[in-house]
């Protein structure tokens, strides 16, 4: 929180200096704050369920190997949870809801009810929909190996698809962000050096006028090219 807002303040500094040259400009984008936060959790958020969903694939690879071993699928978890506590820490995402899985099946509920509620906690669409096929299985004496082994084909595919397109699309991501940082530097470079050049813009409302349409595309245009590289699978 504290990062954002810090982040926050000085965009809005330096967007007030570069393009108004105004204190009061900088008060007046002070509510776009809220926008700009929830942007950022939201880029942390994908970020946090991407990670997440990468963890979860090796868990029940694991569980997978314990199972085809001969375990039952609650000794198969166990299993895979003693060899992810060498791998993950404590406070990682896989490490607490594997432990979770332990301690509730000690507790005698089922483990498909368990995986269907880590789906839900999680949030991440790839195992809620492992939560619901392992479900079926379950209840119908499915092949829950095939399952599992499935569930790790279908989600390993997606994110080496993912892989490959942002290996893809990294120099382009990198051409954008430098595009987007061009205009400011530009700007940032004639207010130091000749800053008389720029006297005109700043201080009437003809001046305030123009810089806030070149505010506004400036905005858009940053909007649609992250937009452009911006791909989910």
């Amino acid at each position: 929180m504290l990062q954002g807002i810090f982040q926050y303040m000085l965009l809005d500094g330096l967007i007030s200096y570069l393009f108004f040259s105004s204190f009061f400009a900088f008060l007046v984008l002070l509510p776009g704050f809220p926008v700009f936060l929830n942007d950022k959790k939201k880029r942390l958020q994908n970020a946090r369920k991407r990670e997440m969903n990468r963890q979860f694939l090796e868990g029940i690879q694991m569980t997978a190997a314990s199972l085809a071993a001969g375990y039952s699928i609650e000794n198969a978890v166990k299993e895979a949870w003693k060899e992810l506590s060498r791998i993950y820490p404590k406070d990682s995402f896989i490490i607490r809801e594997f432990q979770i899985l332990v301690h509730q099946t000690e507790m005698n509920r089922s483990m498909e009810q368990l995986f269907l509620d880590l789906g839900n906690r999680s949030g991440v669409e790839d195992i809620q929909s492992f939560g619901e096929v392992f479900l079926t299985a379950r209840r119908t004496g499915g092949d829950l190996l095939s399952v599992i082994r499935n569930t790790c084909s279908c989600i390993r595919q997606k994110q080496e698809t993912l892989m490959e397109i942002e290996t893809c699309l990294a120099g382009k991501v990198m051409e954008q962000n430098i595009m987007s940082a061009v205009p400011l530097l530009i700007l940032g470079y004639i207010r130091l050096t000749s800053p008389e050049f720029l006297d005109g813009m700043y201080g009437n409302v003809t001046g305030a006028a123009v810089m806030t349409i070149c505010l506004i595309v400036y905005g858009a245009a940053y909007l649609w090219g992250r937009s452009i590289v911006n791909i989910e699978v």
